[in-house]
């Protein structure tokens, strides 16, 4: 056999084993909660070595790390849905449609965000990654608005990383809001008042 394919081989296995550590690990973290699971319960479910497994990951907060990573991944498709408004109304219909969406993969993915919330209150290494996370999504709203502002659509003097940020947070609230089951409005209701205070706000 060619060295390639002995390495190709190898890679591939490796990523399976991974995916099986994650896969297994997830259900670990919805059955125990982020302070009981003990990355042996996740080892023994995924069915792989001990010292295959610590080739992978160095611990569970490492492994919910890759968890939020690809979960949070599906919320930011949605803040990268396309912003070339050419009018105030057409924003603020990209806009609601972007905090609907956003508020609605909360209560998709409620059970997972219970164990990071749990996580963030408990590791520093969690909190911090959530932190980066949170940027990410602040620098991608701060370009929408960027954006609007350079196309005479929004009030310019404005500081667009503020503002950014303000939304996002508004956003961020009412998610965890959401995670808690803390709220009787639906989803449509508050993604449709939230950015009504929003835009009406920014733009002109």
């Amino acid at each position: 056999m060619k060295e390639k394919e002995v390495t190709d081989k190898r890679q591939l296995r490796s990523i399976k084993t991974r995916q099986k550590l994650l896969e297994a690990a997830k259900e670990v973290f919805l059955e125990e909660g982020f302070q009981k699971a003990t990355i042996s319960q996740m080892i023994k479910k995924a069915e792989v070595g001990y010292g295959t497994a610590y080739v992978h990951f160095e611990g569970k907060e490492d492994i919910l790390i890759v968890l939020m990573e690809d979960v949070m991944g599906k919320f930011y498709e949605i803040a990268e849905i396309s912003f070339y408004p050419k009018s105030k109304e057409e924003a603020e219909k990209i806009i609601q449609k972007q905090a609907y969406s956003f508020l609605k993969m909360a209560e998709t993915e409620r059970r997972m965000l219970q164990i990071f919330e749990q996580a963030i209150g408990i590791s520093s290494a969690v909190s911090e990654k959530w932190k980066s996370i949170r940027e990410k999504f602040i620098q991608r709203i701060s370009k929408d608005i960027s954006y609007a502002q350079e196309n005479g659509l929004a009030r310019k003097e404005l500081n667009h990383e503020l503002v950014a940020r303000g939304w996002f947070f508004m956003n961020e609230m009412y998610l965890w809001d959401i995670v808690r089951n803390e709220r009787q409005e639906s989803v449509e209701e508050i993604a449709k008042t939230i950015t009504a205070v929003y835009t009406r706000g920014l733009y002109l």
